[in-house]
Parts: structure tokens; C-alpha cells; sequence
């Protein structure tokens, strides 16, 4: 019977590691600290792991014959939407995440919300505007307030809370800004959560609290009053039952290894999908190493457990 091979023999599979951050997206500045961190944490493995800022076609060619394997640190658009995990599975490279057409489905808010409602799974309504989809105003008929955001932008750029027709409308050219769609969603009085998938496996969901209206950009990564309940303070069954929902959201939409799925749990006592998450952040404010903590995974062993799904 073979031996089952040790963690060392394990990491000397990995040989050079290219952990990407970067990128060119609006996430740039969260993407270098996430890398930063899974760069750090693979090294304190023992894995031979280089940060690589990467923001062309040609940097990414560039991996080819100098490295092993990727692990993807980016986020937001071209790290995170399949582009990069078109052109790393193109020159043959293995990588961390999902691959291409479930990324780009992940990022894509609109196309993510039809395909759960297809699926059956609960998403609050919504209209969309695309230049070839405008919107009608004087017929708009979701209740204020709502929630209106670029299609696909990540980290809450570009989202903002509209309470009537008048903010409604500065909102849309806000959004614009970023992206040609915009989503415009109904408003979920409640609680918001986020769980966690690791291989397959819910994480410990997590409970957000904020000053803000809602748990935006600045609530994220700079306020220092957002607080993160993890236990999450549901009783076991409620956990369980919605922390399936997000297993499903997620392989729904064709994802694999890892990523987090956020939602809304109305006062009902109702869930609500708001979106997905392909590559989630990795920084000291970041979800799915605190979730992973919670479930006994520290941060190191969390980078080595994804980056092992490569293999």
C-alpha cells in the first residue's frame, strides 16, 4: 500500500509559485494587500511563492517556463471576470479558483441574478439598464429605496442607495461611471451575512454590522466601527439551512475551490442572494479567513488548502 505523501513532499509539488495581485481594475490597492498576504503566508509554509504584480497580456506571458503554478490574488474586473483564467489556462498554467465562464458569470451581477432565479433561488427583484435596455422611468415600479450598482464592479465601488426618483437618477450616473449596465434592486430591510466556501464545505457564516446604511466601500476597509460576528448568532438549523442555499448559489453558477456568497436575511427571517464573490479578499479585514479561523483553519493553513487544489 503506498504511503500517503507528507506535507513537505506536498510542497516541493508546488515548485514556483506566482501569487498574482495587482491588476488594473478599481480594486487594484485590495488586490496588493491580498497578495501580499497569501505571498507571506505560502513562504511561512516553506513554499517557493513570489509576488507578481500583474497588469498586461504580456506580464502574464511572461509566467510561462518561469513558474509552476498560480495562485490568483486579484480582484475585480480582468483578474477576476475569466480573462485571467482564460489566458493562464491558455499557456497552460494551473491556478487557484474558478475557471473562466464561471468567473465571468460570478462577476456579472445581472446574468448571476437570472441564473439563481432560474435555479429557483431566492434574489431580490430587480431592472437592469444597458444602452440597448434604458430605463423608464415615469413607469419604474420596485418600491424606494433601492440599491443601484455597476454590473461588474466588485468591493461596492460604484453602489449607492437611492430613496426616490430624483437620487434614483444621480445614482444610475454614478454607476455609469463604472459600467454600461447598471443593476437597480429592491432594498432588503435586515441583517446582512456572508458565508464562505472552502472545497465544497459552507464556512462558519458571519454576521456584518455597520454604521452605514449599507456595508459599502469605506465600511469595508476603512471604518474601524464595522463589527464581524462570527458565530453569527443564528440557532444551528437557520445556519445550516441557508448556508446550503449558499452552497447551491455557488455551484449554481459553476464555481469550484473556493469563493463567498453574500446575502441579505430580511425581517421575516427570509434569505435573499445578493451576490458572489469568485475571488474574495485575503486582507486583515477579509471574510473568508476569519469564517475559516472560526471553523480551526488559520490564515496560513487557509492559503496552503487553496492553493493545494491546483494539484
Amino acid at each position: 500500500m503506498q504511503e500517503k505523501p507528507s506535507e513537505t513532499q506536498i510542497i516541493k509539488q508546488y515548485g514556483h509559485v506566482a501569487v498574482l495581485m495587482g491588476g488594473k481594475a478599481a480594486e487594484r490597492e485590495i488586490s496588493l494587500k491580498s497578495g501580499r498576504a497569501v505571498c507571506q503566508a505560502l513562504i511561512s509554509k516553506g513554499v517557493d511563492a513570489k509576488a507578481v504584480d500583474v497588469k498586461s497580456l504580456k506580464d502574464l506571458q511572461a509566467l510561462s517556463g518561469k513558474y509552476d503554478r498560480v495562485f490568483v490574488a486579484l480582484h475585480g474586473r480582468w483578474g477576476e471576470d475569466g480573462v485571467v483564467q482564460a489566458i493562464l489556462q491558455d499557456i497552460g498554467l494551473p491556478f487557484t479558483g474558478s475557471e473562466m465562464a464561471a468567473c465571468a458569470l460570478g462577476m456579472d451581477k445581472l446574468r448571476c441574478k437570472w441564473l439563481w432565479m432560474g435555479a429557483g433561488l431566492p434574489t431580490p427583484k430587480f431592472q437592469w439598464i444597458t444602452p440597448n435596455h434604458p430605463i423608464d422611468y415615469d413607469n419604474f415600479d420596485i418600491p424606494f429605496p433601492v440599491m443601484v450598482k455597476p454590473s461588474h464592479e466588485g468591493s461596492s465601488i460604484g453602489i449607492s442607495k437611492a430613496n426616490d426618483i430624483a437620487q434614483l437618477k444621480q445614482s444610475v450616473i454614478d454607476a455609469q461611471k463604472y459600467d454600461s449596465e447598471v443593476l437597480i434592486e429592491q432594498w432588503i430591510s435586515g441583517e446582512e451575512y456572508t458565508c464562505g466556501i472552502l472545497d465544497g464545505m459552507p464556512l462558519p457564516m458571519i454576521k456584518l454590522q455597520t454604521s452605514h446604511d449599507f456595508y459599502d466601500y469605506e465600511a469595508k476597509y476603512q471604518s474601524n466601527d464595522t463589527q464581524y460576528l462570527c458565530p453569527c448568532g443564528l440557532n444551528e438549523e437557520t445556519e445550516k439551512s441557508i448556508q446550503a442555499i449558499a452552497l447551491k448559489a455557488f455551484n449554481t453558477v459553476g464555481l469550484k475551490d473556493w469563493g463567498r456568497v453574500d446575502f441579505m436575511i430580511d425581517e421575516q427571517g427570509q434569505a435573499w442572494l445578493i451576490e458572489i464573490n469568485t475571488i474574495p479578499g485575503m486582507t486583515d479585514h477579509s471574510l473568508v479567513p476569519m469564517a475559516a479561523q472560526q471553523h480551526g483553519i488559520e490564515f496560513s493553513d487557509l492559503v496552503l488548502r487553496i492553493l493545494k487544489t491546483t494539484l
